[in-house]
């Protein structure tokens, strides 16, 4: 926005400090005037010689000649406080205003794209700390997501470059080789670019979370329990796993489409990542203020440590995942961004025996 030029703060401050010493001196001038020069005689007066037993007469001056004497004085006091005004303004507005402008140096470091700078303003609690310290965490906020941000578009175009590259390769290999089996290159092709679907698809929807750009209505976790199970039924079924879905009346506020994908999306994982002849239970739950679905199955052990990684995308465990892995490595992360586009929570817990513990809480709807 392109604005006049005006008076910088330091100016504007010192003015106003030397405005208000001269209004002050003024006011006391007046006082004096009102209370104490106003009494006095006009005229100056002088008793006759002899009037006090043969002594010469006293003179008493008059309001005329105390103005004369006084106003040259009241003068140079009122110029020595516009002197102390304007200098003791400007050093103090300087000094009020340095951690203003060590906070204004901050920003254009950051605008400049120097994330990682911190003001960290010394001193005690104030107005000028408490915005250096909330600009400080607003920077730690901001450099986390773009670090994130960057890994995820790092990992999204490797991910996303490999189903390219088998096609070109297996094109490339059919071209050299017209005898080829056609329907095999298809059905190779159609798997490869299912698999480049299912990906696109994924990144699309966790930028939709991302931007909290969705309608919120009141939806029973209970009853996306049940979808997601009965969807999720033929891949257990496959996989040799046994799934139940338990649980009370659960309500929460936000989308149904996107809580049917986060509930998916947990169950799809604790189908994916168990053993044979193993089981998943999914329940749902209202504690206090929230409405709580939990995922649990069965499995290897999962290192408590790696927890933490399991919602990174394109992540399994603490490897990154291969490409002919099943799903394409960011259920836990839509499941992770869905939730707190919710205001609520995703927590991972490593079972005893085995397996996974995944605990949804979102805000209940009253």
């Amino acid at each position: 926005m392109d604005r006049r030029p005006g008076l910088s703060v330091r100016l504007k401050l010192t003015i106003s400090y030397a405005a208000f010493l001269l209004v002050a001196g003024s006011l006391l001038l007046l006082v004096v005037w009102l209370f104490l020069l106003r009494y006095v005689p006009a005229n100056a007066l002088e008793l006759p010689e002899g009037a006090l037993h043969g002594r010469p007469g006293p003179f008493f001056p008059g309001r005329d000649d105390l103005v004369r004497a006084f106003a040259p004085a009241a003068e140079w006091a009122m110029m020595a406080l516009l002197v102390i005004g304007v200098f003791g303004g400007w050093i103090l507005a300087g000094r009020m205003l340095a951690p203003l402008a060590k906070i204004a140096g901050a920003t254009r470091s950051v605008a400049g794209g120097a994330l990682s700078h911190r003001i960290r303003l010394e001193g005690r609690s104030d107005e000028f700390r408490e915005l250096a310290d909330s600009f400080d965490a607003m920077l730690a906020q901001l450099e986390a997501h773009d670090a994130e941000q960057r890994r995820f578009a790092a990992n999204a175009s490797h991910e996303l470059r490999t189903p390219l590259a088998i096609t070109q390769t297996l094109l490339d290999v059919a071209r050299s080789d017209p005898d080829s089996d056609t329907a095999d290159l298809l059905e190779r092709l159609t798997v490869v670019n299912r698999r480049a679907i299912e990906l696109t698809q994924a990144l699309l929807l966790l930028s939709r979370v991302e931007q909290g750009t969705f309608e919120r209505d009141v939806v029973d976790l209970s009853l996306l329990a049940e979808e997601a199970v009965e969807t999720m039924m033929p891949l257990a079924e496959k996989h040799h796993v046994s799934i139940r879905s338990a649980g009370e009346l659960s309500l929460a506020v936000g989308s149904h489409p996107l809580l049917l994908q986060l509930t998916t999306n947990l169950v799809h994982n604790a189908i994916i990542h168990n053993r044979p002849d193993g089981r998943v239970e999914v329940s749902t739950a209202a504690e206090g203020g929230l409405a709580v679905l939990t995922v649990e199955n069965t499995g290897d052990l999962v290192d408590p440590r790696l927890l933490a990684t399991l919602t990174e995308p394109f992540q399994r465990g603490s490897q990154r995942i291969r490409s002919d892995h099943a799903g394409v490595g960011l259920g836990l992360a839509i499941v992770k961004s869905i939730a707190q586009a919710h205001s609520g929570s995703l927590t991972l817990t490593s079972r005893p025996g085995g397996g996974l513990s995944a605990a949804v809480r979102l805000p209940r709807a009253s």
